[in-house]
């Protein structure tokens, strides 16, 4: 591929995107704490003008002396040129052929640390990296010397990168204005535990001298110093409270997050929420051990949380209306009276322009063990669907030429979903059950069909490998085809059963109740739960809606 033809396809992909993935979550399992032995990451790209898209790089040679144009992920302004090297993997979303992935999350940090004549972004970090790595630590160190010899561009960034034997944290942070590199440390998770992060540096003290597990800058430490950010024994140095001091937001709005990834996987991790509420100092650990092992529908759940049954549960209490709805109105702290409130966030959120869930699998060859399980807009609302590493191409529903957040188009999942997503926000508890059907659905028969593709797949590897590419990209075409058409009959359904905030009646099958003439034989009229009925009409004027009866009315004068 030509320098010209490649730079095309960033422009293409920066421009298209044009978005900041502010306020995203990352959760990481190691393969001892899997069910199946795989190594998993899953991320949600959360911002209110990303359209969501599944990414698809090539592989390809390049000549000596090519040369990479630069453009910022979330804005698209062209940053600078780096080297190219010889040859390039091929990426589908955030997952290469050789089943490294990687995830991000923002956590800013020091402001005055950012570096704008920096040429890597951390979306360029990602992108780039995946095109060259194979490993999680060779990732780590394409990374560092990216933005060591082209300079850092973006604040703080906590990365997950995984591959199928290794998961690892790096989080990194730039030098200020003019200075190339970034300081950084890396912490490998071990294989029996889980890990998260969401928008907050998470690395405290570093393990200097365990060099199998902890990678980090020489000038971690003694830059700090420098800055005046820290003073006391290397020892003592913490990452998160030296880069990324908390603050109440950084407690209630990320350190929630990976809180309740936490407390769903191991029960002992609800005492923290003393920490999350900002009662004590007490910080949870970088990682945990589950109570029990986590399979890959674990990690889906836990991507579509809201905090339900938990005191900072967004299904009930102020904001959630009628029914119950998750939903709320941005932005997350507002004024009442000269003073801040907030709302919570959750993990699973409305601005989510895409979401997955990355499986590594080592004793899988590496087209078929890779499975990114790639969804668009709300985790809770919508699917995630099984793209195998090894596809030479990508779904048209998923393809960023397929709309844009100007351009609504039915052939689009990122619109269907939202159209679908946006009738729910509004009814959640009516219509909500009948989309988790949908969805269980799909889950169940992905867990059956996986399996015979894998069979399949690698029945046809060793002898034709072309074959085994052309049935997994049969195979992930047609799942993604196949949900797009649920979803899209599942918003008409919605539409024909719940028009004008009445119900139309069904039979046991879900059909609806009609005549020969296609009249409805029984509508229902749900109105407010007695409850709403009573906090939002009666008790703040009893008498204003109240009927009057026949006496009153005659008592008239």
């Amino acid at each position: 591929m030509t320098k010209n033809k490649l730079s095309i396809i960033f422009v293409a992909l920066f421009l298209a995107t044009s978005a900041s993935s502010f306020a995203c979550t990352n959760f990481l399992v190691g393969k001892k704490a899997s069910t199946d032995g795989s190594t998993m990451i899953s991320y949600s790209a959360d911002s209110y003008w990303l359209y969501g898209a599944l990414y698809f790089f090539p592989r390809a040679d390049y000549k000596k002396g090519e040369k990479l144009k630069i453009y910022e992920w979330d804005t698209g302004e062209y940053r600078g040129e780096i080297d190219q090297v010889p040859h390039t993997y091929q990426v589908i979303g955030n997952m290469n052929e050789h089943q490294l992935s990687i995830g991000e999350t923002t956590f800013t940090g020091r402001k005055e640390l950012k570096n704008d004549e920096g040429i890597m972004d951390y979306g360029s970090l990602i992108y780039v990296t995946l095109q060259r790595a194979k490993t999680a630590r060779e990732a780590i160190k394409v990374m560092t010397d990216l933005v060591e010899k082209y300079g850092y561009y973006s604040t703080g960034e906590s990365f997950s990168i995984a591959d199928p034997n290794e998961i690892w944290i790096l989080e990194l942070i730039g030098k200020g204005p003019g200075i190339k590199g970034a300081v950084w440390a890396a912490i490998r998770i071990p294989d029996d535990c889980i890990s998260a992060h969401a928008n907050q540096a998470r690395i405290t003290k570093i393990p200097f001298k365990d060099k199998q597990n902890c990678m980090y800058s020489k000038d971690v430490v003694s830059f700090a110093r420098s800055k005046g950010y820290f003073n006391g024994k290397d020892e003592d140095f913490s990452f998160s409270d030296t880069y990324n001091p908390l603050d109440f937001e950084g407690l209630r709005f990320c350190e929630a997050r990976v809180w309740s990834f936490f407390r769903m996987m191991n029960p002992d991790m609800n005492k923290y929420i003393s920490y999350i509420n900002g009662e004590t100092k007490d910080r949870m650990p970088l990682y945990i051990k589950p109570a029990k092992p986590v399979s890959v529908e674990d990690v889906k759940m836990c991507m579509r949380d809201h905090y339900e049954g938990t005191p900072l549960d967004m299904t009930v209490g102020a904001g959630s209306g009628p029914f119950g709805s998750p939903f709320r109105s941005s932005p997350l702290v507002y004024k009442v009276d000269g003073k801040d409130y907030f709302h919570e966030r959750p993990i699973a959120t409305q601005q989510t322009g895409f979401t997955f869930v990355a499986q590594m699998r080592s004793w899988q060859p590496d087209p078929i063990g890779g499975i990114l399980w790639f969804g668009v807009d709300d985790a809770s609302m919508g699917m995630y669907v099984p793209m195998y590493c090894g596809i030479s191409a990508i779904p048209k529903c998923f393809d960023e030429k397929m709309g844009n957040m100007f351009e609504f188009s039915w052939q689009s999942a990122f619109w269907v979903n939202n159209w679908v997503a946006s009738m729910v926000y509004n009814r959640y508890s009516q219509l909500m059950p009948d989309l988790q059907e949908l969805q269980k659905k799909w889950d169940n028969y992905f867990k059956t069909s996986v399996a015979t593709t894998d069979a399949e797949a690698n029945a046809l590897y060793k002898s034709n490998p072309a074959a085994a590419t052309a049935l997994l990209t049969k195979y992930s075409m047609k799942q993604s085809d196949d949900v797009l058409n649920d979803w899209r009959k599942l918003g008409e359904r919605f539409m024909v059963k719940y028009l004008d905030g009445v119900t139309k009646g069904t039979d046991e099958k879900g059909n609806f109740l009609q005549n020969d003439k296609h009249i409805p034989q029984k509508v229902t009229r749900p109105g407010y739960p007695e409850w709403y009925n009573r906090k939002e009409f009666v008790q703040p004027d009893k008498d204003r809606f109240r009927v009057r009866s026949q006496e009153e009315m005659d008592r008239r004068k």
